[in-house]
């Protein structure tokens, strides 16, 4: 039995195919139960132990720290089973760790010094409180959570104040972007960065530099998405540009089940996933 065949000699005929399936895209519908980390984790060890691709060639994404550390730890099990040598670091992160790795390396070219900060969410709301009494806005009246709230959801469109200043078909109210751009000029000023610009910082970053978008598409010649029905516009940008040249996109949802529509979880990702990929092949694990 060869090593490819030991890799994919528990998995039921669906999983095995979703391993076996490696070029070009690839949209594995999962239920709870249905064996869907097992099936991403052998597919990657799959890639990188039939010579696609070096370990730190693929790109597979999740929604936490805990899936990312647990997927990356059954990786190096299943290539150290199969006597792969593991020489450079994996690509196993979540959506914002991934950012960071990429923000870290190129942040000065969006005018921030190295290295940068990150506000948690109270920091911004400590933040966004001191802006609103600069200027003069009555926080009983516009409470400082509902402009963080409307931030983030800007920031989670990829809309900067910018886009929304030019009129975007989304309305904004006066008060809200006078405090979104006052908000991103302060930040700007404390060189601070919050958790929604990790994501939007990097997606201006890719449509403001080609060269810079360019390098990272050459790099990830395979890349996995986990729990695809929960990216909101942002991180499907992202999907998008970094998949756009090779078109090696694998991503693994369930369209009935979708936890974070509170984080701006967009469902018709995956819906349409066929319509932005036509050639897809689609895999249904039972």
């Amino acid at each position: 039995m060869t090593s490819i065949e030991n890799l994919t000699a528990h998995l039921n005929p669906p999983q095995k195919k979703a391993v076996e399936t490696l070029e070009g895209p690839v949209l594995i519908l999962a239920g709870a139960g249905s064996g869907k980390t097992r099936a991403l984790t052998h597919r990657m060890a799959n890639i990188i132990a039939s010579g696609f691709a070096s370990t730190d060639e693929v790109l597979c994404v999740t929604f936490t720290n805990k899936a990312a550390k647990e997927m990356e730890h059954r990786i190096f099990k299943l290539l150290s089973d199969l006597n792969v040598p593991v020489t450079r670091e994996l690509w196993v992160n979540t959506f914002h760790s991934f950012c960071v790795r990429v923000l870290r390396q190129h942040i000065d070219l969006l005018e921030y010094k190295k290295p940068f900060t990150i506000y948690d969410s109270g920091d911004q709301l400590a933040l966004i409180k001191r802006i609103i009494a600069a200027l003069n806005i009555n926080d009983k009246m516009f409470p400082p959570k509902n402009f963080q709230a409307r931030i983030s959801d800007a920031k989670m469109k990829g809309l900067t104040p910018e886009n929304l200043a030019k009129g975007s078909d989304r309305k904004t109210d006066p008060k809200t972007l006078e405090v979104y751009t006052r908000y991103e000029q302060e930040m700007k000023r404390a060189n601070a960065l919050d958790f929604d610009d990790l994501l939007l910082k990097t997606y201006l970053l890719f449509q403001m530099y080609p060269a810079v978008l360019e390098m990272y598409q050459n790099k990830f010649r395979y890349i996995m998405v986990d729990e695809y029905q929960d990216t909101n516009h942002i991180q499907y940008l992202l999907v998008q540009m970094l998949a756009k040249s090779h078109r090696n996109l694998c991503v693994v949802g369930d369209e009935d089940q979708s936890i974070y529509s509170w984080r701006g979880a967009d469902i018709s990702n995956i819906l349409d996933f066929e319509k932005d990929f036509p050639e897809a092949c689609v895999v249904k694990l039972e």
